[in-house]
């Protein structure tokens, strides 16, 4: 059976701004504002669930989403960066940033690898080709669009770091396990000043 996944990127946080490491950080006023005003845009949907961040919490929330917490839609597990800043990390350690964004299988920080991520989030989104009725709407963290993205178009991991996905942005997937179609990204609502 063919399904259609919306994927919504959650709102800006303190954590985006400041280019943190998975930082799950509450939605910052202009984030929550501008979820509460995309909210009127949302598609229509048969299930909607959320990634258990509480980033993607608050953002469903705002969208006046009824969503379920899914754990294999959580974010990248980047296990002793959690929380850091990328350019902290990248002065600390060069060689260890430098081998995490080249290499698909590297770890440096203790969690998944970008292999890792890109093998459990293809696994959940092929999951719900059997799930039910066919319309997803699921608010996930950038991470987890992307690598929907490459797995869904089967794509190399390396064009994980070639896919921007911005703040409350929509991107489409429809089709079943192995054979999936995208619609890139568009805005739910119109942007604001950031």
């Amino acid at each position: 059976m063919a399904v259609r996944v919306m994927l919504v990127s959650p709102a800006m946080n303190a954590a985006l701004r400041e280019a943190r490491f998975a930082g799950d950080a509450p939605l910052d006023a202009s984030g929550l504002r501008e979820a509460r005003a995309a909210g009127a845009t949302l598609p229509s949907a048969d299930r909607a669930v959320r990634g258990p961040s509480r980033r993607c919490a608050l953002t469903a929330d705002a969208l006046g989403m009824q969503a379920t917490a899914e754990p294999e839609a959580r974010d990248w597990e980047l296990g002793r960066w959690a929380g850091s800043r990328l350019d902290e990390v990248s002065t600390s350690e060069p060689e260890a940033v430098a081998a995490w964004l080249t290499d698909p299988s590297a770890s440096p920080h203790g969690g998944e690898s970008l292999l890792d991520l890109c093998a459990r989030v293809g696994a959940w989104l092929d999951s719900l080709d059997g799930g039910g009725p066919g319309r997803v709407l699921a608010v996930v963290e950038p991470a987890v669009v992307r690598a929907a993205v490459v797995g869904a178009l089967e794509l190399p991991p390396q064009a994980f770091w070639r896919i921007d996905v911005a703040p409350l942005a929509l991107t489409e997937l429809s089709g079943r396990a192995g054979r999936w179609n995208l619609r890139c990204g568009r805005p739910l609502a119109p942007a604001t000043g950031r």
